[in-house]
């Protein structure tokens, strides 16, 4: 059964990734370790986005989950 994401904050997470690391960006809005995955989806049907840092950089992360660059802020949070 696949639902809707929870939105967790209107605004982008800053965080700090490291270039060739990989990351589980949580999709569903249900995780306590936001903007990362920690398994809150389970039965939702909404998997967390796998990606990998190309760069050791502060990003801002999409906390709206709307967001049509993910998992990078475009910010479709001001639409909102």
């Amino acid at each position: 059964m696949s639902e809707e994401p929870e939105r967790p904050q209107l605004s982008p997470y800053q965080v700090e990734l490291e270039a060739g690391k990989r990351y589980a960006w949580c999709r569903c809005g249900r995780s306590k370790k936001q903007p990362f995955c920690d398994g809150s989806h389970a039965g939702t049907g909404i998997e967390p986005l796998m990606f990998t840092a190309e760069r050791t950089e502060m990003a801002l992360l999409c906390g709206c989950k709307d967001t049509g660059d993910p998992p990078f802020c475009d910010g479709s949070h001001m639409l909102l």
